[in-house]
């Protein structure tokens, strides 16, 4: 039954008695009655075959070192799943796990309503099935014909800041001529022309790649020479656990007077190290955010951090967690006055879906960039205005595939 047919099958006098309340009651029962019958056309969809296929995409320039990690290459190629159903509805995604991990599954999967495997108030129902978690939420989002953002409660989305995750190392390349600071700032032109106003600098160069002197001048000189370059912007820095508290206070005395949006993973997270951290911060007035999740999370001691207040912002991979479980972490973030900014680094498909998942709940203070081209899916719905990034009001996550399945 189509979601029009249903309400007008409760009656006009009725609905309207409901939905037309003068004193705006009525605005959750409209909304009761939206989800039953987004439920009942789910219900009407049955999963008729599941494919795997491959996609490319393309970084606009090499990206380099970070401080753990070698080159980080020209741009990956992405397991996907599109999910087929009797009704000739198609939904894609990227696939959460490896394609041998879940081709077992197949068979629990083929013949289900949707409405069996999934719920727009809630997403992904088992959690057996979060491999097939974004392509379930993208399929959804096409029978429905609504955005992602949409099913998660709002037609209107929340609109987020936007930084570029794409700046490391590329002062040290190539090994032979080494570029110099000049090409971080060609790169940062680079992304301002995409419309970036918030640039992430990978800092820790002395944890592996420079002697530990100079590798902490370089990152204090190129923080720097990219603050002076662009005033307008604002700077991230992210040191993926390369310093140990003191050797991090101590880039902070050297870049004084700078200000950081944020500070990501300076060291691997303790509660010792955190306390230092934020004692100095508050000590020196820094207005600025510290935010930590990405590597090898344990989620039960970042809540303990959280709840300290030693941390402000939750970083965990979109994928890696899960869209329904970030759905299901949100609120419980909400609660302790920590904001969200799922890592999305290495695919342009996550900083999509975390645009969804953020235009959705809100919540989220900024929004991971990996500028990418692809000839496999069209990826030009999004839109950056004013260094913030704009989902499509296109049914699911907006993002076409261009190869054939």
């Amino acid at each position: 039954m189509k979601r029009r047919t249903f309400i007008n099958s409760l009656g006009i006098g009725f609905a309207s008695s409901l939905l037309l309340n003068s004193n705006g009651y009525g605005s959750p029962l409209a909304d009761l009655f939206e989800l039953a019958a987004d439920e009942r056309e789910l219900a009407e969809h049955k999963i008729d075959s599941i494919v795997f296929s491959k996609v490319k995409l393309n970084y606009p320039r090499l990206v380099g070192k970070n401080a753990r990690l070698d080159l980080h290459g020209h741009g990956p190629e992405l397991d996907i799943c599109c999910l087929r159903t009797d009704q000739g509805a198609m939904g894609w995604a990227s696939l959460r796990g490896s394609k041998k991990d879940v081709e077992q599954l197949i068979p629990g999967l083929v013949g289900k309503k949707i409405s069996e495997l999934f719920t727009p108030k809630a997403g992904t129902l088992s959690e057996k099935h979060i491999a097939f978690d974004m392509a379930l939420h993208d399929l959804a989002g096409v029978v429905l014909q609504k955005p992602v953002y949409a099913l998660l409660g709002k037609k209107d989305p929340f609109i987020t800041k936007y930084y570029s995750g794409m700046i490391y190392f590329d002062d040290l390349e190539p090994k032979y001529q080494p570029a110099g600071i000049d090409k971080i700032l060609e790169e940062c032109r680079f992304d301002y022309g995409v419309g970036y106003r918030q640039f992430k600098l990978k800092i820790g160069r002395g944890h592996k790649w420079m002697p530990k002197a100079d590798g902490m001048q370089r990152d204090i000189e190129v923080t720097k020479a990219v603050a002076t370059a662009f005033p307008d912007c604002e700077i991230l820095v992210d040191g993926n656990n390369g310093f140990t508290s003191d050797e991090f206070i101590q880039y902070l005395k050297g870049i004084a007077g700078i200000k950081l949006f944020w500070i990501e993973e300076p060291f691997h997270e303790t509660v010792e190290d955190y306390k230092k951290l934020r004692e100095f911060v508050q000590q020196e007035k820094l207005d600025t955010l510290l935010a930590d999740g990405e590597a090898d999370p344990d989620q039960a001691f970042l809540k303990k951090l959280f709840e300290l207040k030693l941390l402000d912002v939750q970083l965990t991979d979109i994928e890696g967690l899960g869209f329904t479980n970030w759905r299901r972490m949100m609120p419980e973030l909400v609660k302790t006055g920590t904001l969200a900014s799922p890592h999305a680094w290495g695919s342009l498909l996550k900083t999509n879906y975390t645009a969804h998942l953020a235009g959705g709940l809100g919540n989220t203070v900024t929004i991971e960039g990996v500028t990418s081209s692809s000839d496999d899916m069209d990826l030009t719905a999004y839109a950056v205005k004013d260094g913030k990034l704009i989902p499509p009001d296109l049914p699911g996550f907006g993002m076409q595939l261009l190869k054939t399945i």
